[in-house]
């Protein structure tokens, strides 16, 4: 039978990429304060540190790397440091790095569409590959995805692109690590309001909820997915989202009724 008990993280040992500022640095701070020991990585230092110092101010043990997702020499000494000093384990991984640029599909070079794989998917089967041996007694992994991952993206085909295949990987790691006690979910945010993403007020009309959402919106469902509360959950996404994926372009109208 559950209890209050499931909902807490002590004694557990999480890794959160991207944590310096935004959904990821929400989710390090909130799964110390639900008792965690926290690993993050970030390319932000000064952000970083601050995120690093709000968790030691709890009591929580906290690691630190600055580096290139994207790189897997990088991200295995990382792996490789964090569990050194955090009881030689990993019981939930969080990969939340990411990010793109508006382009047009036909002005995006080969270069860039490079940028764009390695820093929405590799980086994410990079962390996957280098943590998964350090779960023993089982895991949760979390991909931060998002709501581009179901719906067109003109302008943003690739980042698009790239947040779908995450989403089907989800779903066959879901399978090839489940002997392992490992589940494997995403969460598929919108209208979050994070640094660097434009004024969000004017999306209300076509969502399910006429409010914008908060980074902690999105960590409540890291912690849900982090604990025995979704022991029996794996290969799905949970949309963190005010109901826009189900609004499915659907308006708000003022007398309140819904139009396409």
């Amino acid at each position: 039978m559950l209890g209050p008990e499931d909902i807490n993280l002590d004694g557990k040992v999480a890794l959160v990429t991207g944590a310096a500022q935004g959904i990821g640095e929400a989710i390090a701070l909130t799964f110390a304060r639900f008792g965690a020991s926290v690993a993050m990585c970030d390319r932000n230092a000064d952000g970083l540190a601050y995120v690093s110092k709000e968790i030691d101010r709890m009591g929580q043990r906290v690691v630190t790397g600055v580096l290139d997702v994207r790189d897997a020499d990088q991200v295995n000494a990382f792996v490789a440091d964090a569990v050194r000093a955090l009881d030689r384990r990993i019981d939930a991984l969080v990969n939340n790095a990411g990010g793109g640029f508006a382009a047009d599909f036909l002005d995006v070079n080969a270069k860039g569409q490079e940028a764009l794989i390695r820093e929405n998917f590799s980086s994410v089967t990079h962390f996957i590959r280098a943590c998964v041996p350090h779960m023993q007694q089982g895991g949760s992994i979390i991909n931060i995805t998002s709501i581009e991952a179901h719906r067109a993206a003109p302008g943003f085909a690739i980042y698009s692109a790239m947040k779908a295949a995450i989403a089907n990987l989800t779903q066959s790691l879901a399978l090839e690590l489940g002997d392992r006690l490992i589940r494997v979910n995403c969460i598929a945010p919108d209208v979050i309001p994070t640094p660097g993403l434009p004024d969000l007020q004017d999306v209300s009309a076509r969502m399910a909820l006429p409010v914008v959402g908060h980074v902690d919106d999105v960590a409540g469902a890291a912690v849900f997915l982090a604990t025995d509360l979704s022991r029996f959950v794996t290969g799905t996404t949970i949309h963190v989202d005010g109901g826009n994926v189900a609004a499915g372009g659907w308006h708000r109208q003022p007398d309140g009724g819904w139009h396409p």
